[in-house]
């Protein structure tokens, strides 16, 4: 899993027709300008916050920072809250009154020191923002922090979040004098699961939360993971599938689902529905190139099944859907070049310190696991860290808004489990226009883990929240971009240049989709509509 960082995307001018005013470019409430010091950041560093109920924290230091190509003037904290949370957090020097909090990714254990990847996009707004390193210190990647720590593995699961949202907010009070007038979460891959757990665990915390790339399940997740390694693996463990490969796989899924949506753009709008079987690339004596042999053809359905027992009993609602292969599985299973997967280690450290209890140790190896037994062993570790609860009616009460999103071909979680759980709260919530009053589920053709890929993955997401929160405009559509090569679509300055944009699409509440209106350019978000689940 790599490590990532909520992404901050898109509020498109170029498309101005395509959407309606509001959700081109929504617009909240306005704000009322607080500002501070050099003086008052450097005194700050004093500040006694032993006090704060629930979450006593201390202050290393407190440090101005002028104002920089992008980013405005701010006062830098750092600190932690009892016993191991680390915390550091922006305060500008012109705040919009507004809080913000930003998850972390992976393992966690690293804080953005010069918010690189993090709060870069609330800080423009004029946001407090703060992250925390989620109770211990790592790489991102490694487990080894959690051996025989039952508190890392607390604070990790799910208080980490809580307390930095109560400190984050004292901070904020103690430093301008004022309390902040609303509180956002965000965050992707952990981070998304860390805010569909505030929802779920802690519901007055924040206003508004957005939750991207999500594994609500993590148990599910980590043995998907180990169940696709060693599918695409032989017995001496080399690896089944290489690049061409998978590209052929990826391309013939593609050639038979793409106009799905009425377009052929090279992205499978709906690929939970794309009836594409492996089998039909087997190498023959009628094709006996540019295909798969049977032990290829098995390699790529056990991944799509997902991981069973020995009598055939699914451990999951399925693995990865079919166009996903090409780039991501190599990330997630495969490897290359005779390297491991970018995963393998997370995965494996994972095993090793942290899903099992008590824990195995440096000695645990993939072959280890037990797909007939061993799923049954993580259900302690789950209670801490899964984020599956429908019932979020006191989230609702309190006022809250969720704003979930995922991408198709996003392995960093499981599509179906995501999909699911949101059909679960809609059941457990009344039905589904009790539960879009406050949660909408957003499903993005094609778009990989928190960004990127082949779809259109750029969204402003915090301004359609921010329109919901504020002005009671809930996000019906949004605009979603795909942007051109050399542009990265993770933390992006908005709004966006229009000449990075390579193609634009609107993107609907969970289950409606766009589809292409069958006239007029297929790049623009203007020429599609509405589609029926």
């Amino acid at each position: 899993m790599r490590q990532t960082i909520f992404v901050y995307t898109v509020t498109l001018l170029l498309t101005a027709t395509a959407l309606s005013k509001e959700a081109v470019n929504p617009t909240p409430g306005a704000t009322t300008i607080v500002s501070a010091t050099e003086a008052s950041c450097s005194a700050f560093a004093t500040a006694d916050l032993s006090g704060i109920l629930d979450a006593p924290t201390q202050l290393m230091s407190a440090t101005s920072v002028k104002a920089g190509e992008d980013l405005p003037a701010y006062c830098q904290v750092k600190g932690y809250i009892t016993p191991n949370v680390g915390i550091l957090m922006a305060l500008p020097m012109a705040w919009n009154g507004k809080f913000m909090q930003e998850g972390c990714g992976g393992h966690c254990g690293v804080l953005d020191e010069d918010f690189t990847y993090s709060c870069r996009g609330p800080l423009r707004k004029g946001y407090a923002c703060i992250i925390s390193d989620a109770g211990h210190k790592g790489t991102g990647g490694d487990g080894l922090w959690a051996y025989h720590n039952l508190q890392a593995k607390v604070d990790w699961g799910y208080r980490a979040m809580h307390v930095t949202a109560l400190a984050g907010k004292a901070i904020a009070e103690r430093f301008y004098n004022q309390k902040p007038s609303r509180s956002y979460f965000a965050g992707c891959s952990t981070g998304g699961r860390q805010g569909l757990m505030e929802a779920q665990r802690f519901p007055s915390d924040f206003d508004g939360i957005i939750a991207g790339g999500a594994p609500v399940d993590l148990a599910t997740l980590y043995m998907s993971y180990v169940w696709g390694i060693r599918a695409t693996h032989d017995a001496s463990g080399q690896p089944l599938l290489a690049d061409r490969e998978l590209k052929l796989v990826t391309d013939a899924a593609v050639a038979k689902c793409d106009k799905d949506d009425g377009v052929k753009d090279g992205i499978i709008s709906d690929p939970l529905r794309c009836r594409f079987d492996p089998a039909e690339l087997a190498c023959s004596t009628s094709h006996p190139s540019e295909c798969l042999t049977a032990a290829q053809v098995d390699a790529v359905r056990k991944v799509y099944e997902g991981p069973v027992t020995s009598t055939g009993r699914k451990l999951s609602l399925g693995g990865p859907a079919p166009g996903s292969e090409s780039g991501t599985w190599q990330l997630t299973y495969v490897g290359r070049n005779g390297q491991p997967s970018g995963t393998a280690s997370i995965i494996s450290s994972g095993f090793k310190y942290l899903f099992f209890w008590p824990e195995p140790g440096p000695a645990w190896e993939f072959k280890d696991f037990d797909f007939d037994r061993d799923y049954q062993r993580m259900g302690m570790m789950g209670a801490l860290s899964d984020a599956n609860n429908p019932d979020l009616r006191q989230f609702k009460a309190a006022g809250g808004k969720l704003l979930i999103h995922v991408g198709t071909n996003d392995l960093g979680m499981l599509l179906r489990s995501d999909i699911d759980y949101y059909e679960t709260v809609e059941r457990t919530m009344g039905g589904r226009q009790a539960t879009q009053d406050f949660a909408r589920l957003f499903v993005l053709p094609g778009v990989e883990h928190c960004g990127g890929g082949v779809g259109a993955g750029a969204v402003d997401y915090l301004s359609y929240l921010e329109a919901w929160v504020e002005k009671g405009q809930a996000p019906d559509q949004m605009l979603a971009a795909h942007l051109k090569d050399g542009h990265s679509s993770y933390q992006p300055q908005f709004p966006l240049d229009p000449n990075a944009i390579a193609f634009t699409r609107p993107v609907y509440p969970y289950p409606i989709r766009a589809k292409y209106r069958g006239r007029g350019d297929p790049n623009d978000a203007a020429n599609f509509g509405p589609a029926g689940p």
